[in-house]
């Protein structure tokens, strides 16, 4: 919504010294009750934003102004209890949100919260890796693809697709199926560069290529 305009006249009374008890404290008649409303000074107003969500307008600058605030980056410290197996999940995170501020800006960042399952304890290699290849498969992968819709080979170079010469352990494969499609047309016109992209999700199953992401 229109946060400017869900705040109203509150906006005003918000401001530290426009509260109750305050050195220019304001009230106001509610509109309803015909009661007299003020903001009292121990009050905290505490909002959050997803900056890869925000709208693309900017901020109301008469809200922004009346705030504090603070960017919260992903920590991947906090996942150095998820190193378990031979597995860098601390540095895999990194890589991944290095090459995405790259390719897409620092606000596109992947959190930290993805990899948080590998934290507890998993005293079965299996299971951990099993749980390691669902996010990547099911939460990251689908987030790439909504940062690359257009440009789906990038999530290639997000994940290192680059060094690896075989075709079965990349995770962006070109179908290059026009022929097949049109064995009899004379001349091909020119086709939708991302209808000949497939994304390879079988690639997870190898430990090696998921190492490969941070490599």
């Amino acid at each position: 919504g229109n946060i400017s305009r869900i705040f109203g006249e509150l906006i005003t009374l918000i401001e530290d010294d426009k509260r109750s008890g305050k050195s220019d404290a304001r009230e106001l008649t509610l509109p309803y009750s015909k009661e007299p409303f003020t903001v009292p000074s121990n009050l905290y107003l505490i909002g959050t934003m997803n900056t890869a969500d925000k709208s693309l307008t900017q901020l109301d600058l008469a809200l922004r102004r009346r705030f504090e605030f603070k960017e919260i980056v992903p920590d991947i410290h906090v996942l150095e209890s998820a190193n378990q197996y031979d597995f860098d999940i601390v540095q895999m995170l990194d890589k991944i949100n290095q090459r995405i501020q790259c390719l897409k800006g620092k606000d596109f960042q992947i959190g930290h919260a993805y990899f948080m399952p590998l934290c507890k304890k998993i005293y079965d290699e299996k299971t951990y890796i099993e749980t390691l290849q669902r996010i990547l498969t099911n939460k990251i992968l689908p987030l790439l693809q909504e940062y690359f819709f257009s440009t789906l080979d990038h999530i290639g170079l997000v994940l290192n697709d680059n060094s690896l010469d075989e075709p079965s352990k990349r995770i962006v494969v070109q179908a290059n199926l026009e022929g097949e499609l049109f064995p009899f047309a004379e001349k091909l016109p020119k086709f939708n560069a991302l209808y000949s992209i497939r994304l390879n999700k079988n690639c997870f199953k190898s430990v090696e290529r998921i190492k490969q992401i941070y490599m």
